[in-house]
């Protein structure tokens, strides 16, 4: 299966980075699956960006699964995830609007066949983003973003993993927190190879 990692953090020894970005490329290797990375704070962003816009693009369009990993800034993913979002998810590419009324549309996505993960991470604990901040941030993500353009289904949400307090938990908790990243991609990657023997066993 082909995969394409994106990751949003501009500090190589994050956890984002560091962690589980470094996880899951290993476990993808592993397998010798294919292997794509965009990693947001190496490449120029720069206006104008055309050729980096379009290089992601052809790389969304080439892969069948998708890793996004980034941390919570300011209850939002990284600028420059933001800025992946917003000029490479765009319509036309990712999805269109068709009108019910000449007032309301909805969005028809183009990307369903992709499979997504998302790890982000937060600097706060669980129990006020979840309650007092009513899950903003993950909301925001699955149904602001998600169902756009890889359209209504659950998996955006339980794919969507939150990992809390991460500059402040001990060693033993963040291995904890790689453990389900690990668990995550064998079970993905487990899948591929039922597919693939599915996929034989119907010619």
């Amino acid at each position: 299966m082909k995969n394409l990692v994106v990751v949003g953090h501009p500090d190589k020894n994050s956890f984002c980075h560091n962690g589980i970005f470094k996880t899951i490329c290993t476990e993808i290797n592993k397998k010798g699956e294919e292997l794509e990375i965009i990693d947001l704070y190496r490449d120029s962003f720069t206006r104008p960006r055309t050729k980096v816009i379009e290089k992601y693009k052809k790389l969304v369009t080439w892969c069948e699964r998708i890793y996004i990993i980034s941390p919570v800034w300011w209850f939002r993913l990284t600028p420059r995830m933001e800025v992946f979002f917003d000029e490479v998810f765009t319509p036309g590419f990712a999805y269109k609007f068709v009108n019910i009324t000449k007032t309301y549309a909805y969005p028809v996505p183009f990307l369903k066949n992709k499979k997504v993960r998302t790890y982000i991470t937060h600097g706060a604990p669980s129990l006020p983003v979840r309650t007092l901040y009513l899950n903003s941030v993950k909301l925001r993500l699955v149904m602001g973003v998600y169902t756009f353009v890889f359209g209504w289904r659950l998996s955006l949400f339980t794919k969507t993993k939150q990992f809390w307090s991460v500059p402040f938990v001990s060693e033993k908790k963040r291995k904890k927190y790689l453990r389900t990243v690990e668990k995550d991609i064998r079970r993905d990657l487990k899948q591929s190879i039922v597919s693939q023997k599915e996929a034989l066993s119907s010619l």
